[in-house]
């Protein structure tokens, strides 16, 4: 008994023993994991090398080679080039406290080529920062066929401080993929769009809390492969449930896009939930030839519960603002345009205007709840309203307190049938009101209900009265609230006039006009604030 109790015993040490020697070594390496590794990669360096700032590696390859670990920080020499790709997957993810950062040192930026193919790839990876670098592809039309940075299946993904070019898809392409923020980035010369947001299972939402801010998309022309649907965009969002666009630019896209038909847009959603853009400018985007869109702003098929504020479109060939159903697509409703700038938008393409909706479902269940309101539509050139003629019945569509200025004839397209007009200023330039033919603002009213709220004339024909009604370029987002430009002169009969959308729709009015006044009761403010004393 005393021997087989001396062996238990000391078989119970050791396994005591083994626990704290397992348990110290899990510590060790959990601790070495997160214990920051600054690994650095320089022309002048050798891949033998330990990778350290004194001793740096030479090329990607050797980084391709090498198992990141949370908290790695990987530095490229600036003002250099090194080429081929990085693939970050599931074996090398960041932590919240210590994501994986790759990014340049010395002075400016690295540069990675990425020839023909995507440059970097993030897959199934979380928590890892790209910034501060140059990416290359060879061009769209020179044998690239990949994207710059391309997300998938990731989560808190930050790139930030990137210049994308040259890739035949888009400049950054995210799918499938969640928490992820595209900041200060400028992305051009690419194909397909600028900056994407996809997803593989239409038509639900593969993608969630997305923000792109402070980010410019520029002369992305189209995908010379894509020949049965749009490109050339610049910021687009699809498939995603909670996403922010904001103090963003996109102009000159579009230009090249290889087919008839639909075309992109500046900057846009579809098949999307609560989508915010705001503080934008989109402008001269294009379309190819004879092709529909190329517009400005467009929430599209499938896009429900979201936001359209703050922006500023201006001569793009095709509408300023998009409200848009396409067959096939899930219900388009509850979606908000308010405190929008629109000037000589939509004198290209056929049906353009300002502002332009169609109903492409045929079912009017489709496409129902739209708040339009306290926008400046202002086209010197053509249309301020166009509707594509076809099944366009819409259910809850209300224009409200708006300035709608054209050059003669207001609208294009079908005649107003079920959309609900109130609290409008409506002027012609060349006629002072011309509707479908009519020139008396009051009789078209009476006859349409348009501008009548419980026997009332709600709406107005007068010249609105702005300090100036022409548009410099403006091409900060930051800096567009500080222009005189469609802002009301102090004697404009406009001011303190309107109706009360708290009172009459439930609307709550945010705290800043589109030029950054406050919002009060009663008080003369700017472009679209128009309410009774």
């Amino acid at each position: 008994m005393t021997c087989r109790y001396l062996l238990n015993f000391s078989f119970v040490c050791l396994l005591l023993c083994c626990f704290v020697i397992d348990s110290c070594l899990n510590a060790a390496c959990a601790q070495t994991a997160h214990k920051k590794r600054k690994i650095f990669i320089s022309a002048s360096g050798k891949d033998s090398y330990a990778g350290s700032k004194s001793k740096p590696w030479q090329t990607l390859q050797r980084l391709k080679n090498t198992k990141l670990f949370p908290g790695d920080e990987i530095y490229l020499q600036a003002g250099k080039t090194f080429f081929g790709s990085l693939e970050l997957n599931e074996s090398n993810r960041g932590s919240k406290k210590f994501p994986i950062t790759i990014t340049s040192y010395g002075e400016g930026k690295a540069t990675i080529g990425g020839g023909n193919v995507t440059a970097i790839t993030l897959d199934k990876t979380k928590f890892v920062s790209i910034k501060n670098l140059i990416i290359k592809g060879n061009g769209r039309n020179n044998g690239n066929s990949g994207r710059g940075i391309y997300i998938s299946n990731a989560s808190n993904i930050e790139v930030s401080g990137i210049e994308v070019s040259g890739f035949q898809k888009s400049g950054i392409e995210v799918e499938n993929s969640s928490d992820i923020q595209i900041k200060n980035v400028r992305a051009y010369n690419n194909g397909y769009a600028g900056i994407a947001i996809t997803g593989d299972q239409f038509p639900k939402f593969s993608n969630y809390r997305i923000y792109i801010g402070y980010c410019k998309a520029e002369n992305n022309p189209g995908d010379p492969t894509e020949l049965k649907n749009h490109s050339g965009n610049g910021i687009v969002v699809g498939l995603t449930a909670n996403a922010v666009v904001e103090y963003c630019v996109a102009t000159n896209n579009g230009w090249d896009m290889p087919r008839k038909g639909n075309g992109p847009v500046g900057i846009w959603a579809w098949e999307s939930d609560s989508v915010v853009i705001q503080h934008c400018i989109s402008y001269r985007n294009h379309t190819s030839p004879g092709s529909m869109d190329g517009g400005g702003f467009d929430l599209d098929g499938g896009v429900t519960n979201s936001l359209v504020q703050y922006n500023l479109s201006y001569e793009n060939e095709g509408y300023g603002f998009g409200i848009f159903q396409f067959n096939g697509a899930t219900p388009w409703h509850h979606n908000t345009y308010r405190y929008n700038i629109s000037f000589d938008d939509g004198n290209t393409t056929v049906h353009g205007a300002s502002v332009l909706w169609w109903n492409g479902s045929k079912d009017s269940s489709q496409f129902h709840d739209c708040f339009f309101y306290n926008n400046v539509l202002y086209n010197s050139k053509g249309y301020a309203l166009g509707v594509i003629p076809g099944e366009y019945i819409n259910n809850h569509f209300f224009f409200l307190n708006n300035i709608i200025v054209a050059k003669d004839e207001l609208m294009s397209g079908d005649k107003i049938v079920t959309e609900e007009f109130y609290g409008n200023d409506w002027w012609s330039l060349d006629s002072k009101f011309k509707m479908n033919g009519d020139t008396d603002f009051l009789k078209w009213s009476k006859l349409t209900g348009m501008e009548k709220l419980s026997g009332k004339q709600v709406g107005v024909n007068v010249n609105p009265g702005f300090v100036k009604s022409t548009l410099p370029a403006i091409e900060d987002p930051t800096k567009m609230h500080h222009i005189q430009n469609f802002r009301l002169l102090p004697n404009s009969v406009l001011r303190n006039c309107g109706i009360d959308l708290n009172k009459l729709f439930d609307i709550e009015y945010p705290k800043k006009d589109f030029f950054g006044n406050d919002i009060q009761k009663g008080k003369g403010v700017e472009p679209g604030v128009f309410e009774m004393d």
